[in-house]
């Protein structure tokens, strides 16, 4: 049992004071801590200026690694670039021209159909039916003509003996007249007929590919309506239609009118892969004044199908072939503030920057007008770190470029698409 007196509670014992030599000691270990983590710090700092120091005095005192190319003569396609969309030349829409229920629908989706194929038949038993009836009322009317005529022949003879009236005479022959007006009237109702028998089965009007069908077996079709009952594209030849500034208009004209075919090419959207070749063939006759481009349109004969309708492609054209031009590798030609330049690589491994004056390019390769010889090396890759008169370790030289030079690119080369340019 608790004591207390004079009715106070217990108080808790007094604390005593931390021992200052305790706390100094303390406070010098989190000094000592907090030195030595500044410390740590401090060294990874310098010993970092130091690598980098120590790799920049490589870099600039010792032998750069480079990629190097070598300088040489090919011939280059002066390009005109555009952006183009893929338009078949021709698209069906097919539509019933008499209503009825579908009876059939022979076509595979997606398959390929020759002119003359049969895509839909619609019951052909109601146009059967009407053509019969045309037929016998033409019958009819042709008896009733030839009746006609034998009475007007009779009448004839009859007149010319003077036995009977003219007038009687005269009214065979309005009959005779009247008979082969219906004749000719029924005849039209069964051509009319027979049209709309032959139109309960309806044919491609050309070949290509159709696409999904917009209407099933046993749904009832009615005359020209707004739906389908399929769609059929052509697919060869393949047209492109593309847009080409005005400003590259006058090398294209003198060109066509100098009877020359413009050789086209269609490359994929990342410039990666080109899809199809083939000719420039019509041009449109007004510049759109909203954008100062002129519509043209490219034929290719899509012998794989290679080229799909509504698909976006780059275009080149061909405009013409600068012969045996000097060339470098694109890559090789750097841009500063007093235009283009090399690093040509010395016969004792060392670089100096030579200005060019540049011509087209192909993509790849790039003619130089001016300031290069075939036959000399200059760096491709590593040109960052470089300058005049630096020392360069090349790993393994290319061999002379003598190749022709086309735009021809195989599915995943990967050649980038670099700027065109033109000669001066």
């Amino acid at each position: 049992m608790e004591n207390h007196q004079d009715g106070q509670p217990d108080l808790p014992p007094a604390t005593e004071p931390p021992d200052p030599a305790v706390v100094r000691r303390h406070r010098r270990i989190a000094a000592l801590g907090l030195l030595a983590f500044f410390g740590l710090i401090a060294f990874a700092i310098i010993r970092h200026h130091e690598d980098a120091a120590a790799d920049r005095f490589r870099r600039f005192n010792g032998p750069m690694p480079v990629v190097v190319g070598t300088v040489g003569r090919a011939n280059v396609p002066v390009i005109v670039d555009a952006l183009g969309t893929v338009t078949p030349l021709t698209t069906v829409n097919v539509t019933p021209q008499v209503s009825g229920p579908l009876v059939r629908l022979p076509f595979k989706e997606g398959q390929m159909v020759h002119a003359g194929a049969l895509l839909a038949e619609i019951d052909p038993r109601p146009y059967r039916a009407a053509l019969d009836q045309a037929l016998g009322e033409l019958a009819t009317a042709e008896a009733a003509l030839a009746t006609a005529r034998t009475d007007l022949a009779r009448y004839q003879r009859l007149i010319a003996q003077d036995s009977i009236a003219e007038q009687t005479y005269a009214d065979q022959k309005g009959t005779v007249q009247q008979d082969a007006a219906t004749v000719k009237t029924d005849k039209a109702l069964v051509e009319t007929a027979r049209l709309n028998l032959s139109y309960c089965t309806i044919r491609s009007p050309v070949t290509g590919m159709v696409g999904l069908r917009q209407v099933d077996v046993g749904n009832l079709v009615q005359a020209n309506q707004s739906t389908p009952i399929v769609v059929v594209t052509q697919m060869q030849p393949m047209s492109v239609l593309f847009s080409v500034p005005e400003s590259d208009l006058g090398e294209i004209f003198r060109q066509m009118h100098a009877g020359r075919t413009l050789i086209v090419r269609a490359y994929s959207r990342d410039m990666r892969h080109l899809i199809a070749t083939g000719t420039l063939t019509a041009i449109n006759n007004q510049i759109n004044t909203s954008t100062g481009t002129l519509q043209m349109r490219a034929l290719f004969n899509n012998h794989d199908l290679e080229l799909f309708p509504n698909e976006f492609v780059n275009v080149a054209i061909v405009v013409r072939t600068l012969k045996s031009q000097v060339v470098v590798p694109g890559a090789a030609v750097q841009n500063g503030p007093s235009g283009n330049f090399v690093y040509v690589v010395e016969p004792n491994d060392t670089v100096q920057m030579r200005p060019v004056v540049t011509g087209p390019t192909d993509g790849t390769l790039m003619a130089v007008m001016k300031g290069l010889t075939p036959g000399e090396v200059v760096v491709t890759d590593g040109v960052d770190e470089l300058r005049p008169g630096a020392k360069v370790r090349i790993p393994g030289r290319t061999a002379p470029i003598g190749r022709a030079v086309t735009r021809t690119r195989t599915r995943g080369a990967g050649t980038p698409h670099n700027a065109r340019g033109t000669p001066p």
